[in-house]
């Protein structure tokens, strides 16, 4: 069924575009209230919203042990700091890009994704965003329940003793259960509580991350012997072995939010408001912390004769209960903020963009929920190599391949121009391609993709055995060399091949 005639968009001086006042909203089977564009006077995200956003995001358990995973790879903490820094200066680029359209026309990622693949090939790379989404749910919810019960097991003491169930004790099945339910509540209230919790929680996790430095550094008399540790890697051809495939793990620990920003730029005040938040937010507050972690982890081991990488088992040495409940706060704090805005946003978005009549915010967030939990995705952390080889590095190759496509659609092809009610219209519209489907978007996809993971290969460890699910030899033998760059190889891929392809339509594609 194809809708009525569609309404009128009106671009405001600044470069806002709205659906006109008073014009119908858009309506069928692929529009629900929250795919629809934010009116204007709803997107008002400021500068310290978005700045709030990412140092929210970026303060938790994960990415305080991304450094750790690079120091078992053999790199020392200044190498590691540098590659981590590097990833979030580059993987910023496609998020100011992709981020672009969301102020401007106040779409979430699965809308702005039909311009390119097609009304109803958007939810190719939706259900892709939100599948790891969901694995990244499950690991931030069961690692947030870890850090309850460890902290809690110290207060009162016998909670590892528990029956076991499953392999574990209940008592950590509760706390998984508890942080879980703790979540979902919290997001069900919708976006703008989001933001609220957001706001508060960015400056409390940055207090509590000094307040661990300061008390570790205070035990420890100084700053240990890790800081003065050299790389077992030097500056050789063994260091650039692993830098490369490490960078493309780092960079793929964002390249989720890549592709769904827009979900969160949608409500941004204006442009200058996500480019400065995000510009302040993301690089500097992921390159502060891995300095802040390495730092925290060269005194406990001056303290306790260990490098202790993980926070919460640092914090859990605590020797008063004040100390250890302010910790408990910190990680809940932490672990939520995270995995509300960077795992549950975008899938409850992307799973309404499949059946938008049947499933709408809140009942995306519910499914992405369960999902995230019949993953059993903690096997993903188990090694450096299958965390960050394996999980970041095929991720990052996948995802990197649907940002290629969506800068160039938007940027190249479009130059930012959209039609923005033919989004929500089956059949006829300038987006329905054929079918609802684009078959360049499609080819260029599956191109990008084969040439990003298809040489993705396991390590061989020094006892001679195999460190991930790969063949050594690589998945498609002459593809390994490229495997190293997975994100780059994706994007640059897609990016060429889509340009090429929708080269002849472009004209056409500027015209609103």
């Amino acid at each position: 069924m194809q809708e009525a005639t569609a309404p009128a968009q009106i671009t405001h001086s600044d470069g806002r575009v709205e659906l006109a006042p008073g014009a119908a909203a858009p309506h069928g089977r692929y529009a629900n209230e929250d795919l629809l564009p934010v009116p204007l006077a709803q997107r008002k995200w400021t500068t310290y919203n978005f700045t709030a956003l990412w140092v929210g995001m970026a303060h938790n358990i994960p990415s305080w042990t991304l450094s750790s995973g690079l120091v078992a790879l053999g790199m020392d903490w200044k190498q590691a700091v540098f590659t981590i820094a590097l990833a979030n200066v580059i993987v910023l680029a496609p998020m100011l890009l992709t981020g672009h359209a969301g102020p401007k026309y106040g779409i979430p990622f699965p809308v702005l994704a039909r311009a390119s693949f097609g009304v109803r090939g958007a939810n190719l790379p939706a259900l892709l965003r939100a599948a790891v989404a969901c694995a990244w749910f499950g690991i931030q919810t069961w690692i947030g329940g870890q850090g309850i019960f460890v902290l809690l097991g110290n207060i009162w003491g016998g909670w590892a003793g528990a029956a076991r169930i499953g392999g574990y004790p209940w008592t950590l099945w509760l706390c998984f259960v508890v942080f879980w339910v703790l979540e979902l509540a919290i997001i069900y209230r919708g976006m703008e509580t989001l933001r609220r919790f957001e706001n508060w929680a960015a400056p409390f996790v940055i207090v509590g991350a000094l307040v661990l430095l300061i008390w570790i550094t205070g035990k420890a008399g100084g700053l240990g012997q890790l800081l003065d540790q050299p790389s077992s890697l030097g500056w050789g051809p063994e260091f650039w072995q692993v830098f490369f495939p490490s960078l493309m793990g780092m960079i793929g620990f964002w390249s989720t939010l890549s592709l769904n920003i827009p979900d969160f730029t949608r409500f941004g005040a204006g442009q200058r408001a996500q480019v400065r938040g995000q510009t302040l937010g993301l690089p500097t507050t992921m390159t502060l912390f891995a300095v802040l972690s390495v730092l925290v982890t060269s005194g406990s081991e001056a303290v306790y004769g260990k490098a202790i990488w993980d926070p919460v088992e640092l914090a859990g040495k605590a020797d008063s209960v004040f100390s250890l409940l302010y910790a408990l706060v910190t990680v809940l704090v932490a672990t939520i903020s995270v995995n509300i805005a960077a795992n549950v946003v975008s899938p409850a978005y992307d799973l309404s963009n499949l059946a938008p009549k049947i499933i709408n915010f809140r009942t995306g967030a519910l499914v992405t929920g369960v999902v995230g939990v019949l993953i059993f995705p903690w096997k993903l952390i188990s090694t450096p190599e299958l965390y960050i080889y394996t999980w970041l590095g095929v991720v990052g190759g996948i995802l990197g391949t649907v940002a290629g496509i969506l800068i160039a659609d938007y940027w190249i092809v479009r130059g930012t121009h959209l039609a923005l009610p033919e989004l929500y219209r089956s059949g006829g519209g300038r987006y329905w391609y054929r079918g609802g489907w684009n078959w360049r978007a499609v080819a260029a996809f599956a191109a990008g993709a084969l040439l990003a993971v298809g040489g993705s290969y396991s390590k061989v460890d020094a006892k001679g055995a195999k460190q991930g699910p790969f063949p050594v030899d690589g998945l498609i033998p002459p593809l390994r060399p490229l495997a190293d760059y997975g994100w780059a190889v994706g994007l640059a891929t897609s990016f060429v091949l889509y340009v090429l392809l929708m080269w002849p339509a472009r004209r056409h594609a500027r015209t609103v």
